[in-house]
């Protein structure tokens, strides 16, 4: 069995074979949300994120395996190659193994060692590093002096003997991987402030911790204060203890030769192997610190693009500001804009009167029964306003919405064509009012990045960071489905299958010739093969089909299995269309799903789907969850007290917390320590992005606008 298969095996705690079918159905062009969703037979039923972290990992072992194949033909040109290198290649785990292995036989440039090896010295150096000698030092470098070569003296041939063991010991792979192990458990990162006030860094200004237990957000905090130039930061390690652990693997003792090559262990690492093995250490670091910010990143988008919709509502875009004024927005049910318009109720021109005058007409003139208010600029401002103004009026609430990319949005090429007879600012306030109705196909049209659910995102790398927020967005449209007739082409781009070009055939197709009748009308657009079609068409939802399972998540492959389970359990499609089929589970368990799965041809994980979608046609998974909360009154931070209950909304999830929005505009952060009454090892096994939460105020700095908060039901006061 493929090497490969086995590590993922492992690592996943999948069975190979499932391992070995998904590596398969990647390879054949399929999609993780499509394996996820329609192929669950082949593995298991193995969850969407473990599937794409087997990808993921895929993709590293090939370029891994890749590499390993570079690296061999190279030393093996060299003629270097010998069975114990060959051995190493063959087992190296990670890059940076196989790298530090083949660190000596790399080209490099011209170093003190190269040079003293032009001068001829490389065999003296090896006649020292065999210290098998019994004469004097001086004595073996007697025959290497040469004036030719200036090699002038003794002394100046043992100087670059010992430059080229000190390289030697530098580039030897055990002795890396060694010290690099000892830096892992016993090295301490170092910050110095470079500057008196070093701000919001001031708590780095004098700072040691071992690198152990460094945390993530810490690491990053560091790098940033580094790259402002506000903070000096060094590793520090015994170099002692790493001197003498290199003399003991390499060293004999009581030689000829020891003093000598103790001298050239101690130039070795001070010049080279330290400075080498700290840009590793930090780069460690920071790598491990960066996919944990970056898993902290998936983990809060998620939910963000997964609240449930607002159905229902004509809804109106806020989007506050001082001096050019609040752009307002209406849309109807479907996101359609019905009126735009602009007040003043803040400063500098504060026209309250006349401002509020404008929302109540417009209000009732509209029938609007839900405001979402942007969460910048004037924010706090428009919030008392609108929720002084709601006083007179009832049945219309409002939230506040972070309105993170709503302007990197307006400003776009996409946002230009949407809206091209809209200003820049008014399509904010749309798309302000489009995400509380809709959150994911308002959502989509933005860089993921820009969403502003997590922390350091511009210091990420960007690549990477690109990968898995993309991978959380195609997983979450996939798992709710698009209408093929309303989804805008940058909804489309994210189903499985489909990429920017063929969203936008499909749309234009459609603004041609009008709605698609079935899911198989897609194939009418251009761009859309048998294999798109494939991948795409189970994510794909046609409300008005004459098909019903045209709007379900039932495959167009499973059909004919799922008119075969209705037979055989007294029902037809037309009872499914009219949801008469409440008790499809209990003649199910009558006729067990061994039976039902045998006479439709589709394995029970398939069978189980059908049946779900069945119950539900139409379904949208977003409205099992919790509502959106919405506010009819606003605090002031001045009004919160200690010990204070407040129920609130969890805004973005990180590594020491979760930041709760109480309605006083300035997020509320719930420490981790104070997340439950158990050991919680990371805030996200409690909560998310999304979730309304109750929460008690332990204390409130107004002048620095901080408010901690606890989840804690038995804490002592």
């Amino acid at each position: 069995m493929d090497k490969n298969v086995q590590i993922l095996a492992q690592e996943l705690h999948m069975q190979p074979q499932h391992v070995q079918n998904v590596i398969e159905m990647l390879d054949a062009g399929d999609t993780v949300p499509f394996i996820a969703r329609y192929r669950k037979e082949k593995h298991a039923t193995t969850d969407d994120q473990t599937l794409r972290a087997l990808s993921e990992r895929l993709t590293y072992l090939r370029n891994l395996d890749e590499r390993r194949e570079e690296v061999s033909s190279a030393i093996t040109q060299q003629e270097k190659m010998t069975e114990e290198i060959a051995f190493q290649i063959e087992n190296a785990k990670t890059l940076a193994e196989l790298e530090d292995i083949y660190r000596p036989f790399r080209p490099k440039r011209r170093t003190r060692a190269t040079i003293a090896k032009e001068k001829g010295l490389e065999p003296l150096a090896n006649l020292i590093f065999q210290q098998e000698t019994n004469e004097e030092i001086e004595a073996l470098a007697a025959p290497y002096v040469n004036e030719e070569k200036s090699v002038r003296n003794a002394e100046e041939a043992l100087a670059g003997a010992s430059d080229i063991i000190a390289e030697r010991i530098s580039d030897d792979a055990a002795i890396r991987q060694r010290l690099k192990d000892g830096l892992r458990r016993l090295a301490f990162l170092k910050t110095e402030a470079t500057q008196e006030d070093a701000g919001v860094y001031a708590m780095y200004a004098d700072y040691k911790e071992n690198i152990r237990t460094s945390q993530p957000h810490r690491i990053l905090a560091i790098n940033r204060g580094e790259k402002e130039g506000i903070l000096k930061v060094s590793v520090e390690f015994d170099p002692e203890r790493a001197i003498a652990e290199i003399l003991n693997m390499r060293v004999l003792p009581g030689r000829k030769t020891t003093a000598f090559l103790e001298s050239a262990v101690r130039d070795s690492y001070q010049r080279l192997l330290f400075p080498s093995l700290e840009r590793e250490i930090r780069s460690e670091l920071t790598d491990n610190a960066s996919e944990q910010a970056i898993r902290m990143f998936g983990l809060n988008l998620k939910p963000l693009l997964m609240q449930p919709p607002l159905k229902n509502r004509v809804t109106l875009g806020f989007d506050p500001a001082y001096r050019t004024g609040c752009k307002l927005a209406v849309v109807d049910e479907t996101g359609k804009v019905l009126e735009t318009g602009v007040i003043y109720p803040t400063p500098p021109h504060k026209k309250i009167d006349e401002a509020r005058q404008t929302l109540v007409s417009m209000i009732r003139r509209h029938n609007i029964t839900a405001i979402a208010i942007g969460n910048g600029t004037a924010s706090k401002e428009s919030e008392i306003f609108v929720a002084e103004t709601l006083k007179e009026l009832s049945g219309v609430a409002y939230m506040v919405v972070s309105e993170s990319g709503a302007s990197v949005y307006s400003a776009s090429k996409l946002g230009a064509e949407e809206f091209p007879e809209y200003d820049v600012s008014l399509r904010s306030a749309v798309s302000i009012a489009r995400r509380l109705q809709d959150p994911l196909a308002e959502l989509v049209k933005i860089d993921p990045k820009a969403i502003g659910v997590g922390q350091y995102q511009h210091d990420m790398p960007q690549a990477r960071l690109d990968e898995t927020l993309n991978g959380v967005v195609e997983d979450c449209v996939n798992a709710v489905g698009v209408n093929l007739n309303t989804a805008s082409a940058s909804l489309l781009a994210r189903v499985s299958g489909l990429n920017a070009a063929s969203a936008k055939a499909i749309v234009k197709y459609r603004e041609e010739n009008g709605a698609y009748l079935t899911r198989k009308a897609v194939m009418k657009a251009p761009r859309i093969g048998p294999k798109a079609f494939e991948q795409s068409a189970g994510f794909l939802r046609v409300p008005d089909s004459k098909n019903v399972l045209d709007n379900t998540g039932v495959h167009p492959e499973s059909y004919g299995a799922a008119e075969l389970v209705l037979k055989a359990l007294g029902y037809t499609l037309k009872d499914v269309e009219a949801g008469n089929v409440s008790d499809l589970n209990s003649r199910l368990s009558l006729l067990t799903e061994e039976k039902a799965s045998e006479m439709s041809g589709v394995g029970i994980p398939t069978l189980r789907d059908i049946v779900k979608e069945l119950m539900k046609p139409g379904r949208d998974i977003r409205g099992e969850l919790p509502e959106t909360m919405l506010r009819e009154d606003v605090m002031d931070i001045k009004d919160l007290k200690d010990g204070m209950t407040i129920r609130g909304t969890v805004r973005n999830v990180t590594d020491f917390g979760a930041f709760v929005d109480i309605g006083v505009h300035q997020d509320g952060l719930v420490h981790i320590s104070e997340i439950a009454d158990r050991f919680v090892k990371h805030p996200s096994e409690i909560v998310r992005v999304g979730d309304v939460v109750d929460v008690t105020v332990i204390s409130v700095d107004v002048k620095k606008m901080r408010i901690s908060l606890s989840m804690r039901k038995n804490r002592k006061k």
